[in-house]
């Protein structure tokens, strides 16, 4: 039975999260584009761009094991293209409702462009555009009512690097990433008791969450899930540079916060002694202050353990402030208002 503070019923959608994995890999095991590769562009919005940034994390990581030549990954959160999406490129565009205004306009350059593309939606303009263009497209399941963009990170993950593994750009880890999904899995009640510890912690302050560079992603979705599920503002950076602008700001802060820090152990020697030394500066100045390590040896572990222990901090924190974790009701006001305007 759903808690009454959370009608939607979010902690399930967090829960079963990792399923997301299998059935992406299974969506997309027939695509592939032909064209000769060198870079992908990868344009969306709000949770629909998030894995592309936990992607460029991933693939570096491979790239750099493996010692195969990268190929090079952009991101496009704007209505046009970039110059990169022009040349031997692979463009994919990620909307999950296949309604966003800013996804749909590139998506459309592209293809008065004959540029090579796929897209992924769960339906929408996009698959409209697709069918219309003869452009692959990969449907994604609509699992629950009121089901979130922010959500859907394993979908678009998963498919987006089977397509990928189809065209011989990555080598192929789907078995051994669904081999961590299971640990992960397994390992969710541990992170649902972890994130109500830190969202009482944070709770009645302003969180601030710094990562190393690697995994600044993880940091901008962790303030991310407090915008949209707690309701609440939030702030991320990353280090070494947050060392030579933001950290001064707590020398006059005007409120509370509560920095959580998301360190790598296996970070640069001299990035984790900044972590231990500016938590000593922050917390001089009263902020309240917490490292957490990220977990495991393998970096798609670190990443998506992470993100489901964020995931339930930011809901537990919901509930503290007695707020519904899924509606984000302030976008689609905003939407209705843009709409007029046109």
């Amino acid at each position: 039975m759903a808690n009454p503070k959370d009608p939607s019923n979010y902690r399930r959608v967090i829960v079963k999260s990792p399923e997301q994995f299998q059935e992406g890999f299974d969506l997309a095991k027939e695509i592939q584009i032909p064209g000769n590769f060198d870079k992908i562009v990868i344009s969306g919005m709000g949770g629909s761009a998030l894995p592309g940034n936990l992607l460029r994390i991933y693939l570096n990581d491979l790239y750099k094991k493996y010692g195969k030549k990268p190929i090079a990954i952009f991101q496009n959160r704007f209505y046009t293209l970039p110059p990169e999406s022009y040349d031997n490129c692979l463009n994919i565009f990620c909307s999950y409702s296949g309604n966003t205004e800013e996804t749909i306009s590139s998506f459309q350059e592209a293809t008065k462009n004959k540029l090579p593309s796929i897209a992924l939606s769960c339906g929408g303009k996009i698959e409209d555009l697709s069918r219309k263009n003869s452009i692959p497209h990969i449907k994604f399941p609509f699992p629950y009512p009121n089901f979130q963009p922010r959500s859907a990170t394993g979908y678009f993950f998963s498919a987006i690097f089977q397509v990928l593994v189809n065209n011989h750009l990555v080598q192929d880890k789907t078995q051994e990433i669904l081999q961590l999904v299971k640990s992960i899995k397994k390992n969710m009640p541990s992170f649902e008791k972890e994130g109500k510890e830190l969202a009482k912690k944070i709770a009645g302050k302003t969180p601030v969450f710094y990562s190393s560079t690697k995994y600044k992603a993880l940091a901008m979705i962790w303030k991310i899930n407090c915008n949209e599920n707690a309701k609440t503002p939030a702030f991320w950076n990353f280090f070494p540079e947050l060392n030579h602008n933001e950290m001064i700001g707590f020398t006059l802060p005007q409120g509370k916060f509560f920095v959580l820090m998301l360190r790598d152990p296996d970070d640069h020697p001299l990035n984790l002694i900044r972590f231990e030394v500016t938590a000593n500066l922050l917390k001089k100045h009263n902020a309240d202050c917490h490292i957490i390590d990220l977990e495991g040896k393998e970096v798609f572990y670190k990443i998506f353990s992470s993100l489901a222990l964020g995931a339930f901090c930011s809901y537990a924190l919901a509930l503290e402030y007695n707020q519904d974790p899924t509606p984000v009701e302030m976008v689609e006001e905003l939407k209705v208002i843009l709409a007029s305007k046109k």
